[in-house]
């Protein structure tokens, strides 16, 4: 019996999971590798701190929380980041001739004989999350990897290819395939996309320009630029990218979009979106990370107050109709439609999505990836799915007329429709969808809820601390008088853990707009943007300030913050 199939046992027979549950983890663990605790709490079944107390308890060994550990250097030496990676384990502490290692499956006895055999010290373990032990393994192994000036001082760049000057540009594609394969190219690629992944951000920019080349990542929505490589380097990484996303590097005058799958540790994957655009001074790449160990399924961990989420769960569950998303890129649209998918998810349901680019694999779901260029686009995978007895359609994004009314058609024919918009709040989704041409009566008639989203930077729990904000300045923010005395805003000093920034993570808002019978009457009266909030909050929506403000108060996110990402009612 396998270790997995041992620990879902247990779990099933102390009534923890379901029989169904684990058998639906075990198929996920098939077809995608890694521990079957990991998919057991990724899917929702368990929460992550209900099992390492579980486990501490089965194997009768201690359970540690790792953020409250300041793990010595030396400590951390006496076992290899390749050996903690393979096993997801990290040593904590040494106490005479012991080394007490922190592990997320304490049965695995062949790991302990070979970190004894490595280290020579007896070995204690105690348990941890393996979520927290790998959030551990990049905190302390940062330092292993070879960095920038390394790389550089290896090259002789005046092998590389030139700059072209104005005009026509003669590109040798042998010569440039023979730079991007050049090693210290290719390791200074692989430093990038493995140092971005370090740094937990969601997109690489690669951007040439006259006179320089620059690299950015995008961590927690904001850009920061993180090195300068020589200017000369520029068409050799960008090839790089480009064979590595099987794209065509000859082809230099048109954008072209790609992927990167790499294998990260043990069992561990990333995929990168590849998107390449021509500029005035060369090719611009940008990367959008794709951790599939980071999709949040768990609606209730999304930032969801609780009113909101009540609404949204209650009409993604009717038997018919639409629900809307709505938000700029990057605003966390497609993991709430994600996790709306996940609570869906049962074998009693035929679930279709039309994605463009279908970002993770959800299982039980039939995901179609969108190709304009063999004329498979929303509207049409839309009427091929009204074919296949759906229940439930996800439509990646409704772009045009064509789409918003077949969408509204399956949603008025017995079937649950989710989709994206690109809107600035709820209430403006309903004026794009009539200047799409959509009739008022027809919106009403299917448009059971509009959900709009932003998400905020969270302060870094490391470095959190009372900041004082001028009364009036949180008056203006639209704190209520008798609440803004009561109100301790709160701010990051900067540390280690949030490169200085204050900031780790973030935090979603939510605007969630009900379309109840008195709110459709509004929309077939023609009220105006503007009048239709007024309308949905006098009916009780939360606007994204309003949940902003919640965030504020409750010291999870900063006054810039919610001024930076949400407009003033």
């Amino acid at each position: 019996m396998t270790k997995g199939g041992k620990l879902g046992e247990l779990l099933v027979r102390e009534n923890m999971i379901s029989l169904a549950q684990l058998q639906r983890a075990q198929t996920a663990q098939n077809k995608q590798g890694g521990r079957l605790a990991y998919h057991l709490v990724r899917q929702g079944f368990i929460d992550e701190t209900e099992l390492t107390s579980f486990l501490s308890k089965q194997y009768g060994v201690p359970s540690v929380n790792l953020s409250d550990f300041e793990i010595d250097e030396e400590v951390i030496a006496l076992i290899s980041r390749e050996v903690a990676d393979k096993h997801t384990v990290i040593p904590i502490n040494r106490i005479g001739s012991s080394v007490v290692v922190a592990m997320s499956d304490p049965s695995n006895i062949y790991a302990i004989d070979e970190l004894k055999f490595i280290t020579g010290f007896n070995i204690e373990v105690v348990v941890a999350s393996e979520v927290a032990i790998r959030d551990a393994i990049e905190r302390y192994y940062m330092g292993d990897e070879i960095d920038m000036d390394d790389i550089l001082a290896d090259m002789d760049l005046d092998e590389y290819v030139e700059v072209a000057e104005d005009g026509d540009e003669v590109v040798d594609i042998t010569e440039l395939t023979r730079a991007s394969d050049e090693a210290p190219v290719v390791r200074l690629v692989n430093l990038i996309l493995v140092d971005a992944i370090k740094r937990n951000a969601s997109d690489i920019h690669i951007e040439p320009y006259e006179k320089s080349f620059r690299i950015r990542y995008r961590i927690d929505g904001v850009l920061y630029e993180v090195m300068n490589p020589p200017l000369k380097l520029r068409d050799a990484v960008v090839s790089r990218v480009k064979i590595m996303s099987s794209l065509d590097i000859a082809e230099r005058r048109l954008p072209q979009d790609g992927r990167i799958k790499l294998k990260i540790g043990r069992g561990k994957e990333m995929d990168y979106r590849v998107s390449v655009l021509p500029t005035l001074f060369g090719e611009k790449c940008v990367l959008r990370l794709l951790d599939k160990s980071n999709l949040q399924l768990d609606m209730t961990k999304l930032g969801f107050e609780e009113k909101p989420l009540q609404d949204f769960k209650e009409n993604i569950h009717r038997p018919f109709g639409m629900v809307l998303v709505t938000g700029p890129t990057g605003s966390g649209k497609t993991t709430t439609l994600y996790s709306a998918l996940a609570e869906l998810n049962k074998t009693s349901e035929n679930i279709s999505t039309a994605e463009d680019p279908v970002e993770f694999n959800l299982a039980g779901i039939n995901q179609v990836q969108m190709n304009e260029s063999i004329g498979l686009n929303f509207a049409a995978a839309l009427r091929s799915f009204l074919r296949q007895d759906p229940d439930i359609i996800m439509v990646g994004e409704i772009r045009d007329f064509e789409t918003a009314e077949i969408a509204i058609k399956a949603s008025l024919t017995g079937h649950m429709v989710l989709s994206t918009l690109h809107t600035n709040d709820a209430p403006s989704t309903i004026s794009r969808l009539l200047n799409m041409g959509i009739e008022p009566f027809l919106v009403t008639a299917s448009v059971n809820l509009v959900l709009a989203q932003r998400l905020a930077r969270r302060i870094c729990s490391e470095c959190k601390e009372p900041f004082e904000v001028p009364r009036q300045a949180l008056l203006d923010l639209q704190i209520p008088e008798e609440l803004v005395d009561s109100v301790q805003p709160m701010k990051g000093k900067g540390c280690k853990r949030c490169n200085e920034t204050g900031y780790k993570g973030r935090v979603a808002l939510y605007e969630v707009m009900v379309l109840g019978e008195q709110f459709k009457e509004y929309i077939l009266q023609g009220y105006s943007t503007a009048e239709l909030k007024h309308e949905a909050k006098r009916l009780g929506m939360q606007t994204l300030r309003m949940s902003g403000l919640n965030k504020l108060i409750e010291g999870m996110t900063t006054f810039e913050e919610i001024t930076r990402v949400t407009a003033p009612d």
